[in-house]
């Protein structure tokens, strides 16, 4: 499960050492953790790491196969925290040391920054490829932190970015080798502690209104068409 740690001034949020795939039980040990970092006051900043081969795999989709009488609810708790995430109203930096795939790699667009590993690893939405669409609020999560460009390919052809590749369309701020990922996250963080407070919350809110107003709709279509 995911855990807190605070170095000084900077949370360090670690989503885990599995696949770091969207349960229930997760998603709501992630929100319990957030809540302690909003509630600390004061200048902080927050990291979201991971630990092994993937930062996440997003979606748990087995459980949601065991568990479709409660789709609904559980993509309006992902969806909550996306828009939470982007939204914070102090600097989130993604520490991406692995795979980020679909709904990770949104969670990773959540955050106001991004460092990725430069050599292995990939950032990918293959939603195309599997299947299943985007929700209205996840395209307009997606559409609001990308280039036009980027979020075009990026939705519709399941293109896998390497480190070099998604920094160069911007996905991520910068891609170093695999021991500097975290410390580079921390640096960043570090660097814009200061800033934390409710204006930046304000300020982030209001500059991602229609995304944040698309992530927290009452409907979510899920499937085709709608």
């Amino acid at each position: 499960m995911p855990t807190l740690d605070r170095l000084d001034d900077v949370f360090v949020l670690d989503l885990g050492d599995t696949e770091n795939r969207f349960h229930p039980d997760w998603l709501a040990s992630v929100d319990g953790l957030l809540d302690e970092v909003e509630n600390a006051g004061g200048a902080r900043a927050l990291v979201t790491a991971a630990t092994g081969k993937f930062f996440s795999n997003g979606l748990d989709l087995e459980w949601l196969m065991a568990h479709t009488d409660r789709a609904a609810e559980y993509a309006a708790s992902v969806q909550e925290l996306f828009a939470r995430v982007l939204t914070m109203p102090l600097i989130t930096v993604a520490a991406l040391q692995g795979h980020t795939f679909a709904a990770g790699a949104m969670l990773s667009l959540a955050h106001d920054f991004r460092v990725m590993r430069a050599d292995r690893g990939f950032w990918c939405l293959p939603e195309a490829d599997i299947h299943i669409p985007f929700t209205p609020g996840m395209s307009a999560l997606i559409q609001a932190r990308l280039t036009p460009q980027t979020a075009h390919e990026a939705m519709t052809t399941a293109r896998r970015y390497g480190g070099a590749d998604a920094l160069a369309a911007g996905i991520v701020d910068r891609a170093v080798e695999e021991g500097a990922v975290r410390d580079t996250a921390l640096e960043i963080a570090r660097s814009l502690t200061a800033k934390a407070g409710p204006t930046l919350g304000t300020i982030k809110a209001r500059m991602y209104g229609p995304a944040v107003e698309a992530l927290r709709a009452k409907e979510i279509p899920l499937g085709f068409g709608g």
